[in-house]
């Protein structure tokens, strides 16, 4: 016999600038790691060094993006977070992004700096970087197992644009990418951004701005 879970009321309706940070190269670095040290990820009591890592680099990243954004929840390799109340405005947006980015590097150079091993797959820590998609909408806040979730068609864009053309306008280099709603809710100046257009099959096309940090 299935036991039914009463429903907990419908959540609540807000608006706000949803922004995920995703460290690039992650997948790559981690398998590389597996690879290279398969007996010491089987046999020691304690997980390869690398974890603790990109545990470091995710919680600078919070930490930088902090009060501004509140954290939603660590999505693997992505910080996912909000700001809903007092939402940053103009320059002011582009200078939590790049602050966030100059944490993350240095946390980054902090762990190169504490690296004794070259091997293939550990090498791959050079690679790490950082990218960043901001996205302006609405959403709803709702409680699963005890836990704020967000949901709604902005919530679906903005991790849709986490697979973007991105590169295409700056190269291989790390980068913002707002979505107009963001540019235009928030006021944020367009110096030195590149205009772009993602499309997703089952959503409009969506106008959206880039701007390389490096």
């Amino acid at each position: 016999m299935v036991t039914m879970i009463p429903p907990n009321g419908r959540g609540s309706r807000s608006s706000g600038t949803l922004l995920l940070a995703d460290i690039s190269g992650y997948t790559s670095f981690l398998n590389g790691v597996a690879e290279a040290h398969r007996a010491l990820i089987i046999d020691a009591d304690e997980p390869p060094a690398a974890y603790a890592a990109i545990s470091g680099l995710l919680d600078a990243t919070l930490a930088a993006l902090e009060p501004t954004f509140r954290l939603v929840k660590f999505e693997g390799d992505a910080v996912f977070t909000i700001a809903d109340g007092n939402l940053p405005r103009g320059e002011a947006v582009l200078d939590c992004v790049r602050a966030c980015y100059d944490a993350f590097r240095e946390q980054l150079g902090l762990a190169e700096s504490q690296w004794t091993c070259t091997c293939d797959g550990c090498i791959r820590i050079r690679g790490l970087d950082l990218k960043f998609v901001l996205h302006h909408g609405e959403y709803v806040a709702h409680r699963i197992a005890g836990r704020e979730e967000l949901a709604g068609p902005d919530v679906i864009v903005a991790h849709r644009l986490l697979k973007n053309h991105a590169r295409d306008l700056v190269g291989d280099r790390p980068y913002a990418l707002l979505s107009d709603a963001t540019v235009e809710a928030l006021d944020v100046p367009l110096e030195g951004m590149l205009a772009g257009v993602e499309t997703y099959d089952d959503l409009p096309p969506l106008r959206v701005r880039v701007l390389a940090l490096a």
